[in-house]
This record gives C-alpha cells, sequence and structure tokens, in this order.
C-alpha cells in the first residue's frame, strides 16, 4: 500500500505531463542562440552541434603496440632519443579494430613487429552498446591551451575537464601491487617545490574554457609533501571550489589534528584507497591493520568536515567479491559515504609487463561492474540504470544556461569518452537505509532529452528552470521512489546539485564553513554515485578516448590526459625523469627515509575507534581464491618469482642430466647418445647469482 502522497504525485506526474507538451511547442518557437559566457571565447553548444567520434562497431580507432612504447619509453629515458619524437612522429602507434564476438566486445591488433595483440573492452556487448548510444557529445573545444596541450597524438583537444591531478610526489608510505606508477621503485624522487606547484595551478586557469575544476592532489602518497597543506589552502586562495587528495589514509588515521589542518585549508574530498571490508581483504597491500587505518581514517576525516569517497581497484579473481561487501558499506553507512569510485585494474605501472595468462584472467570491465553489481546486491539494471560519467553534461549545459553569461566559471562537466566511464545513482533514505536506484523512478533516457530541448531552445533562468522542473515531474513515477520520497524532495535535489534559483543549501566554495557541511548533510536523502573509472593500459589504448580526457595531470610538461601520463605512452616515466628532484641515495643522505609501511608492519594509531557500521559477517570473509584455484600469479612480483624459479628448475634438471650422462658414461661405461636437451633447452650450465645478475635476471 502507498502513501496517500504518493497518489497525490502521480496526478502531479500527470498534469505535468500535458503541461509539458504545451512548453515545449512554445518553446521551440524561435529558439535564442547560444551566449559565450565569459569563461568561455566560444559559445555555447547546442546538442545538435556537439560532435562525436566514431563510435559502434566494428570500427576502426588508434591504438598503441604493447612492445613498442616501452622500448621507445625506455631509450628517450636513457638519453637516446629525444622526448620530441613523442609530439613530431609517431612511435608504436598501429591501427586497432573495435569488434564484437560471442556476445562479447573486443580489441585487436596487430603491429608489424610484435605480432597480434586481443583483449576484452566489455563482456556483454548490450551494456557497451548503451553506453555509447546516450553519450550527449563532446564538449567545447579546449582553447588558448596551446602552451599547455602540446604532447602529439596524446593532446587533449575537447572539453573543459572536470579534476586537476597534481602529483606533489612519488614518495610512499605504502609498497602496493599494482601500482600504476611504480611508487618508491625507479631509483629517484620527484617532488614538487612550491614554485611548481603554483604555477601549475595557475596556468590550468588560462584554459578555456575555463573549468570549474576539482584540483587532486596526488602522489606517491601526497601528504608526505611539505607542502600539501599549502597547495590546499593557495587552491581556495585562487578561485577551485573544490579540493580533493588521493591517499591512503595513513597520515589522517594517525593524527586527528592532521584531517582537522586539512579541512581548514579547504580540503573537500578524500579519495581514500580501499580494497575491501575486512582485513583479510586488504591483505595484499600487505600492511598488518590497513582495515582499521582506512575506518580510523574516515572518522577523522568526516568528524572535520571532508567527504569520503572510497576508491576500490578491482581486479576480476582478486577482489571483485569486494563489489556488493563495500556497496552494502556504504548503504550502512549513508551519512558518511555518498560517493563510491570502482576503477577496473589498469594493466601498468609494475603490471605492464603483465603475462598474457594473468591479463585473461585479471581484466575487469566496466561491463563486470554493472553486472557484479546487480548479481551481489541486486540493485540496477545494467542498461536502464548505469549511464557513462558524460551523461551528466546535458545537465552541465543546463547550468550553464542558467547562471548566465556573467558567470566566472562553467559548470563541472564530465565530457569524457563514454568507454571511460559509467555510474549508477542510488537514492538512499538515511534514516530507514532504503535505496533505490534513481532511473527505476525517473526516466533518464527520456529527462535527458527533454533537457537538451530546454538547452536548445536557450531561454533565461526562469524559463529553463521552469523546463527543467516540468521535465523532472514528467518523468518521476512516485510508486517506484522510496517509501518516504517526495516530488519536492527530487526537485530539491536538483536544485542542490546545480544552484538554480539561489536557495541557500549551505556554501560548496572556498568560504564554506563547518556551518555549511552541517547543513548540507541535514539532507536526509543520500544521493549515492557508485561510479565505474576504467582507465586505459597499452593492451586497450585508444586515442579517442585521450583527446577528451577530462582528469588531465597539471606536469613541468604542460597538461598531459590521465591515461596518456600514466599508461599509453607513458609520459609520467618520462617527465619525472627528466625533472627528477634527486637520486633516491641524494635524498636520504639530505633528508632521511620516511617510514614505509610494507611486509605486515602495523601502522601505530593513537586510537581504533570509529562509529561506522559494520556487518561482522563481511569483515570475517576471508581473501579470495579463484587465482589461487587456477594457479595464476595474483601479482608482478609473484610472475617474477615464478619465472625465476623456472628458469632454475631448468638449469637444475640440465645439470641433473649432465651428471647422468657423465655416470653412465664413465661408471656404467655406456656409449654417448649425442647432445642432452631438456624440454629443447640444450644442457647449459647452472647460473650462479653472479652471473645471473651480470646477466640482469
Amino acid at each position: 500500500m502507498h502513501k496517500p502522497i504518493k497518489y497525490v504525485e502521480k496526478a502531479a506526474t500527470v498534469a505535468a505531463k500535458a503541461v509539458w507538451q504545451i512548453f515545449d511547442t512554445l518553446n521551440q518557437i524561435s529558439p535564442n542562440p547560444g551566449f559565450t559566457p565569459k569563461w568561455s571565447d566560444k559559445p555555447l553548444l547546442k546538442s545538435y552541434e556537439k560532435m562525436k567520434p566514431k563510435l559502434g562497431w566494428p570500427r576502426t580507432t588508434d591504438s598503441l603496440c604493447p612492445k613498442c612504447i616501452p622500448e621507445v619509453r625506455q631509450e628517450i629515458i636513457d638519453g637516446k632519443r629525444d622526448v620530441s619524437v613523442l609530439v613530431n612522429e609517431r612511435p608504436g602507434e598501429i591501427k586497432a579494430q573495435i569488434i564484437e564476438r560471442d556476445g562479447k566486445i573486443l580489441m585487436t591488433k596487430e603491429c608489424p613487429i610484435h605480432g597480434k595483440f586481443e583483449d576484452v573492452m566489455a563482456m556483454d556487448a548490450a551494456f557497451f552498446k548503451h553506453l555509447e548510444e546516450v553519450f550527449p557529445g563532446r564538449d567545447i573545444r579546449a582553447h588558448n591551451d596551446a602552451d599547455l596541450h602540446h604532447h602529439g597524438s596524446s593532446t587533449i583537444t575537447h572539453g573543459r575537464g572536470s579534476v586537476l591531478t597534481i602529483d606533489l610526489t612519488n614518495r610512499c608510505n605504502m609498497m602496493c601491487d599494482p601500482c600504476f606508477m611504480d611508487a618508491n621503485q625507479v631509483g629517484f624522487v620527484h617532488e614538487l617545490s612550491w614554485e611548481d606547484i603554483k604555477t601549475m595551478l595557475d596556468n590550468a586557469l588560462k584554459i578555456k574554457p575555463r573549468r570549474q575544476m576539482s584540483v587532486q592532489f596526488s602522489g606517491g602518497e601526497p601528504t608526505l609533501s611539505p607542502f600539501f597543506l599549502d597547495a590546499v589552502r593557495y587552491c581556495k586562495k585562487v578561485g577551485y571550489n573544490s579540493v580533493q587528495v588521493a591517499t591512503n589514509g595513513i597520515e589522517f588515521a594517525k593524527s586527528k589534528e592532521f584531517a582537522q589542518q586539512a579541512a581548514e585549508a579547504g580540503l573537500r574530498y578524500a579519495y581514500l584507497q580501499f580494497d575491501g571490508i575486512g582485513n583479510a581483504a586488504n591483505s595484499h597491500r600487505a600492511v598488518g591493520n590497513l582495515f582499521d587505518v582506512k575506518l580510523r581514517a574516515i572518522e577523522n576525516l568526516h568528524t572535520a568536515g571532508v567527504d569520503i569517497v572510497p576508491v576500490i581497484t578491482i581486479i576480476n579473481g582478486i577482489n571483485n567479491e569486494q563489489v556488493g561487501r563495500i556497496i552494502q558499506f556504504a548503504l550502512d553507512n549513508p551519512k558518511k559515504i555518498s560517493f563510491l569510485s570502482f576503477q577496473p585494474v589498469s594493466f601498468t605501472g609494475r603490471d605492464e609487463a603483465v603475462t598474457d595468462e594473468r591479463r585473461a584472467a585479471q581484466r575487469y570491465t566496466l561491463s563486470h561492474l554493472a553486472h557484479d553489481v546487480k548479481n551481489q546486491t541486486g540493485l540496477g539494471e545494467p542498461t536502464r540504470d548505469w549511464y557513462p560519467i558524460s551523461f551528466m553534461s546535458t545537465f552541465s549545459d543546463w547550468a550553464d544556461l542558467v547562471h548566465g553569461p556573467n558567470a566566472d566559471w562553467g559548470a563541472l562537466s564530465c565530457g569524457c569518452h563514454p568507454n571511460c566511464g559509467t555510474g549508477m545513482a542510488i537514492m538512499v533514505d538515511k534514516e530507514t537505509k532504503e535505496a533505490v536506484p534513481v532511473t527505476k523512478f525517473l526516466n533518464g533516457d527520456r529527462l535527458s532529452r527533454d533537457i537538451a530541448r530546454v538547452n536548445d531552445a536557450a531561454r533565461g533562468r526562469f524559463l529553463s528552470v521552469a523546463g527543467m522542473a516540468l521535465a523532472l515531474m514528467r518523468n518521476y513515477d512516485p510508486f517506484k521512489s522510496p517509501t518516504h520520497f517526495k516530488l519536492t524532495d527530487l526537485l530539491q535535489k536538483f536544485d542542490k546539485t546545480f544552484g538554480a534559483t539561489g536557495r541557500k543549501y549551505g556554501k560548496v566554495d572556498g568560504e564554506r564553513t563547518l556551518t555549511d557541511i552541517e547543513q548540507r548533510r541535514k539532507d536526509r536523502w543520500n544521493f549515492l554515485f557508485i561510479a565505474g573509472m576504467w582507465f586505459q593500459d597499452l593492451f586497450n589504448y585508444d586515442f579517442r578516448r585521450t583527446e577528451q580526457c577530462i582528469i588531465p595531470y597539471a606536469t613541468q610538461e604542460g597538461e598531459i590526459s590521465f591515461c596518456a601520463y600514466n599508461t599509453g605512452v607513458g609520459w609520467r616515466n618520462i617527465v619525472e625523469k627528466m625533472h627528477m628532484t634527486a637520486t633516491l641515495t641524494k635524498w636520504y643522505e639530505e633528508h632521511g627515509r620516511h617510514e614505509i609501511f610494507a611486509g605486515g608492519k602495523a601502522v601505530n594509531m593513537n586510537s581504533k575507534d570509529h562509529r561506522l557500521v559494520l556487518r561482522e559477517e563481511l569483515v570475517a570473509q576471508e581473501t579470495q581464491k579463484d587465482l589461487d584455484n587456477l594457479g595464476i600469479a595474483k601479482t608482478a612480483r609473484e610472475e617474477k618469482i615464478r619465472a625465476r624459479d623456472g628458469k632454475l628448475k631448468i638449469a637444475q634438471d640440465a645439470e641433473n642430466a649432465r651428471m647422468m650422462a657423465l655416470y653412465k658414461k664413465h661408471v656404467m661405461q655406456e656409449p654417448e647418445t649425442g647432445l642432452v636437451q631438456i624440454g629443447g633447452i640444450a644442457a647449459a650450465p647452472v647460473k650462479t647469482e653472479e652471473t645471473s645478475a651480470a646477466h640482469g635476471d
């Protein structure tokens, strides 16, 4: 039995459908031209003016050879080739085909030197098709950016970006597998000076369209930088309204005061590395009490006023069973967790030389995520409730229209390629903890089309807000929404997100206080966003994704696409070597060694107390055994050990065979039978540690 208000709301939605028809018909008469806002030198785009890369399949795109690129990169690092070859030439670039086979979407490609490569893009072709079909198109082409975007085929060409990442240091207080940047292993320190940091933040303001960006400080572990708090303060000073840190949480768990200092400096979000529920699920990081660290970090940060985004690297067979457990953790703690970021593994950094066997076993795609969420939690239908991250750009366009031509910044717009990221929104009642996918009670496809028509008409604030309200009402089904959810809650949620009416919900800019934070947190409804962001690697690289990257890295060599920096060509290795601060030896001599938690070492915390809700049956779960049962290595380190052990076994077998041959010849007086071979390899002397080191084994 539904509450009486639901029937009243149903009548209102029926009325809204009728009013919408009249409104839309009149609104399309003599639409206004798109204006050029203060934050751009080019006009806002109409929906039909937005460009799209070639989508669907079969299609051909530009990619990279997984074998050529590491060779080219190493030659540049070693000084044998100049970095300009990446700008002026196309080393390692090959064509790739995106095809369907057996219900899966694959990328296939062939290098004339290294042969054929193949990898899975999606295990569900219908899901892949859905994401591409609802992609609204590219954002305004980037301009006034020539001095920052100059990286050959890797150059970013479209959009205003959404998160600008700055690596403060490559030092880290952990030693993880996987690690896309190979922290603590490259033999030198790359750490930004205060002048470097200010220059990068100032430069980012020059690009147009001027971006309402979130600045993310990363690393290594960014909290190890002596300029971390100063950098957060500077962002606030120059106008960035959202500052976040990508962190393992150790420093925040150790010190409540440090979390408070970060919040007072202007830190809004902590992107917290989070592998699963319980210490067993985090054991592969080799920190003795890592789950306790995460819980204490959440407690300290939330108390200080910082919002927490657990960031989960998902590896098939390693921790994909944790998907449902982590979502349940968020549903059990709706007042503290409002965003989850799942990041399917990217085989780069320490994993770039992954074997084909392990890559096939561990590959995890956005389609895997959507299906795991449904199968493990019962929430969501992959082709109904999941949308590309860029789907939200239609609503950002509406916010730009409403805020008018004199706004200082453009709205946050996640205009990335539809293969880059996806997400599902869940409306959670903080009091009863009831959870329902938003697009179960709100027709997402039709709503986006309706808003695009409002945008294309380009009316003023009043008519644009009225059009949004009507579109929301006509696409809302009160009988499928949470029990206590009302139509007014829906309207307020959108207003709170986009700031359309000017109503005060608590500030979100650099002037916000703890009072503003508490005011926003009073909302009964938690809009839990479950996101999947899939970073590329050399096996599935697509330059169509790189050129419209929304999460660029600010570096001493300009702003570079996330994937071009960390995976792809691997600009990170080159830039950090070009601008390295000191060798490890020299750094340690001058600064000493920072503490590293590895080998089971526990973090010393003043307290382990927290107020998070935990389900003991989830905390007590053992580690996932899929790959153990298949006999497949879990990490790059394990692969190297197996390869080394395999070489030693072959050598030992050869030595045993040689000794047996000598025994038969000299003791048994048997005639020689020729060259002894083991497994097709001619017998050779056993390598000692000295000869192995000399040959680089």
